[in-house]
């Protein structure tokens, strides 16, 4: 199963290679991988999609928690969560075939963000099959797609909110302090045994 991992790590050097690192040592691909600034001075928030079983996901979660610079870990995969992608695709297009792909970007919700007389820039933002919808349209015509970048998911849960949230909203983060506990056992009987 696909578990969603949100991560508040330190922004500090050395931090990702930390985490790329447990990952190789569980033999666990990482399917998509986005940081950015959080809304905590100092921390940046990692959304890291990976498969495993739902007991490694809780080894994995345990595992993430206990590395130096993690502050805060929480598996998202089976909650309600707004998970979206941004991908920015060229395409080639000459002034015979733009019509058509403006048409196309309009009907997925699309935008050109750039234009040159050999290609055009498309900009989409959305869930990952819709994304995964345009380009195999694009990909009809062989040759059109030149470069295709994706951010990979970032995803935030539904009415789930972290203390420092809760502080800033005059409420008390009670309501987290059972998940805190249950993750600090967790971590405690966890363990990451490198492979031989």
């Amino acid at each position: 199963m696909l578990h969603t991992f949100v991560a508040y790590v330190e922004d500090l050097p050395g931090v990702l290679t930390r985490v790329a690192s447990l990952f190789r040592r569980l033999n666990i691909n990482i399917h998509s991988l986005t940081v950015g600034r959080s809304e905590r001075v100092g921390l940046s928030r990692l959304t890291l999609v990976c498969d495993a079983s739902a007991e490694a996901g809780h080894r994995i979660r345990a595992s993430l928690y206990k590395l130096e610079n993690v502050v805060d870990v929480d598996d998202i995969a089976k909650d309600p969560a707004v998970t979206r992608e941004l991908a920015l695709i060229k395409v080639a297009a000459s002034p015979s075939s733009r019509s058509q792909i403006f048409d196309l970007v309009e009907v997925f919700r699309a935008r050109i963000v750039d234009l040159t007389s050999e290609s055009l820039m498309i900009e989409m933002t959305g869930v990952e099959s819709k994304i995964e919808g345009l380009i195999e349209v694009l990909r009809e015509d062989d040759g059109r797609i030149l470069e295709i970048c994706r951010s990979g998911k970032m995803t935030m849960r539904r009415g789930h909110h972290t203390s420092s949230v809760l502080k800033a909203m005059g409420a008390k983060p009670e309501d987290n302090a059972d998940a805190d506990a249950e993750l600090a056992d967790i971590a405690k009987e966890s363990t990451v045994v490198e492979p031989e």
